[in-house]
């Protein structure tokens, strides 16, 4: 992105980068063996209760979603909660899915509704302030898709245009802030209901994070992406804040993941072609 196309579009204060968002808690040593976790600890409580609380989407192809063939929810961020639930209980099995929209991410872990949140969520300050994050698992970036018929290029061709993201999400902030050529933002709860409008023709676009916009792709090859990224959207796992032993945890699995090569592996088979522009995943930072 050009420092031109920068300029353009945030209209409000830019993010504050102050708490070093992407630094997260550093594991402490290897992992425990699966159901056997340290005395009084978070993972104890979880492994105690018999299953994993997980907060998913079941809207986003190929991330999170409901296979029609089997009824069950599966995608890239399944795959790494049941990688999560076998180093706790040595099964992939022992998770309690609970669905939900993308402004109820947060909530659900201030009310206590779950221990975990996998769910294409951008890791920054603000949201630091409510919950905490894993290390970032995966580099997106929001573009912009379209009707194959569209003569759109990029965001700057579809001012005064409709175009749809999900309410609660960074992808709706930044579309409600461009600057130069705005755009009409279009709120909904989830990310196929963008699709099912823009083919019905009441919305011109839809934007948000580019994995996300890839599997709305899939799901209708009459569509195409357009234009460069215009954000950073770096992915985490989302837990409670006082629950800093679940996060120097999650990060130990992740590490391992990124160690045995299976992170790479779960791209590769979900994002197929695709997988190469998050490839190699981002390596990990912490703050202690």
């Amino acid at each position: 992105m050009t420092a031109l196309q920068q300029a353009d579009l945030p209209r409000r204060a830019p993010a504050d980068e102050s708490c070093h968002p992407l630094e997260s808690y550093r594991p402490q040593g290897p992992l425990p063996q699966p159901g056997h976790m340290p005395a009084h600890s978070t993972m104890a409580d979880i492994v105690a209760r018999g299953r994993l609380i997980a907060g998913v989407d079941q809207n986003s192809y190929l991330f999170g979603y409901r296979d029609p063939l089997t009824g069950q929810l599966d995608g890239f961020e399944i795959q790494l909660l049941r990688r999560i639930s076998t180093a706790l209980f040595g099964s992939p099995d022992r998770i309690q899915f609970r669905t939900i929209t993308s402004a109820r991410r947060i909530p659900v872990l201030t009310e206590h509704s779950v221990d975990i949140v996998v769910d294409s969520m951008t890791i920054n300050c603000d949201r630091w302030k409510q919950v905490a994050f894993s290390s970032d698992y995966m580099d997106a970036g929001q573009r912009v898709l379209v009707p194959r018929s569209s003569p759109a290029r990029s965001i700057d061709d579809l001012g005064g245009r409709k175009v749809c993201a999900a309410g609660g999400t960074t992808s709706i902030q930044t579309l409600e802030d461009i600057r130069k050529h705005p755009v009409i933002p279009v709120a909904v709860a989830d990310w196929t209901d963008c699709l099912m409008l823009m083919q019905l023709g009441k919305v011109d676009a839809a934007s948000t994070d580019d994995t996300i916009l890839i599997g709305l792709q899939a799901q209708d090859p009459d569509t195409r992406l357009i234009g460069p990224r215009f954000t950073r959207e770096p992915h985490g796992i989302a837990m409670r804040r006082d629950q800093t032993d679940l996060v120097r945890f999650v990060n130990g699995v992740l590490e391992q993941m990124r160690q045995d090569g299976s992170l790479v592996a779960l791209e590769k088979r979900w994002l197929g072609s695709s997988a190469g522009q998050f490839i190699p995943p981002p390596a990990a930072s912490y703050r202690d």
